[in-house]
């Protein structure tokens, strides 16, 4: 396995091939979805346990979707058995995602008692003013300004930011490479740093496309004179694009590593040169 060093453009064009694989199995995709939220929605269900188990279970359900869009442009289905798919890959293997899982989770637990830490509850006290569904524009904004919750918020998302870099190619690494956790994490925290200018425009580009779905919205509902279709519209398009969001990261992960014994399974473009690889550590 070597390690990729590819164009800062690329980011985009990760975003892009990530709806051309949802579009090849829009269905597929969606059904795949919809199973990572009943599952989201059953362990919702316990108390402090699921919490728990949930996180642990982000890294695993990232990983499902890279094989499933790995399975899609190799012309296969792509079906819920991409979930359950690294579990079935040796104890070495099984013992390693675990073992990823269990640290994501403290990992995320600890970020979350540090963010209540500073906030001192602010955000709870909003979320909960906000689910009462009577609170009013002054007492919303009045929140918000509190210099407390905006501490936390940036603690929390800095946080959590940080804690995505080693985990971002980790599980993919297990599955494929057969690499160990602590490897692993500084594997993906080695590619991600190497292709910080691809990361940086994948994210803008994630913003831009939500940003200008908000903007179409809000210039079809003026134009219909119907406000509430913005509303109407949110739901769906959010789970597409977070449909496809997941249905990308298999991009990411494809172009940061090069491995000989792995076909490379897009089609090849002008876009697609990188530098020559250099071996990873």
């Amino acid at each position: 396995m070597k390690l990729r060093t590819v164009p800062a453009r690329h980011g985009v064009t990760w975003v892009r091939r990530g709806f051309q694989a949802f579009f090849r199995q829009p269905l597929a995709f969606s059904a795949l979805f919809a199973v990572f939220l009943f599952l989201v929605f059953v362990l919702s269900l316990l108390p402090l346990l699921g919490a728990v188990l949930l996180l642990a279970l982000l890294p695993l359900g990232s990983l499902g979707f890279m094989i499933a869009t790995r399975e899609t442009l190799a012309g296969r289905s792509a079906t819920p058995r991409a979930f359950v798919e690294p579990l079935r890959r040796g104890r070495p293997a099984l013992r390693a995602m675990l073992a990823l899982g269990l640290v994501y989770a403290g990992a995320s637990l600890l970020i979350i008692w540090l963010s209540d830490l500073v906030d001192g509850g602010a955000l709870d006290a909003l979320m909960d003013l906000l689910a009462q569904g009577k609170a009013s524009g002054d007492a919303v904004a009045e929140r918000l300004a509190d210099a407390r919750l905006q501490a936390g918020l940036l603690l929390r998302f800095g946080l959590a930011a940080l804690l995505s870099v080693p985990y971002w190619h980790a599980p993919a690494l297990v599955h494929w490479d057969r690499q160990g956790v602590a490897q692993s994490l500084f594997s993906s925290t080695l590619a991600c740093w190497r292709n910080k200018g691809a990361f940086t425009l994948f994210g803008l580009a994630w913003a831009g496309v939500v940003l200008g779905f908000g903007v179409i919205a809000n210039l079809a509902a003026l134009l219909f004179g119907q406000p509430q279709l913005v509303a109407l519209a949110a739901m769906p398009a959010s789970l597409l694009l977070s449909t496809v969001f997941y249905a990308s990261l298999y991009f990411t992960f494809d172009d940061c590593f090069e491995r000989p014994d792995v076909p490379r399974t897009l089609p090849s473009s002008t876009d697609a040169a990188a530098t020559p690889p250099a071996d990873t550590p």
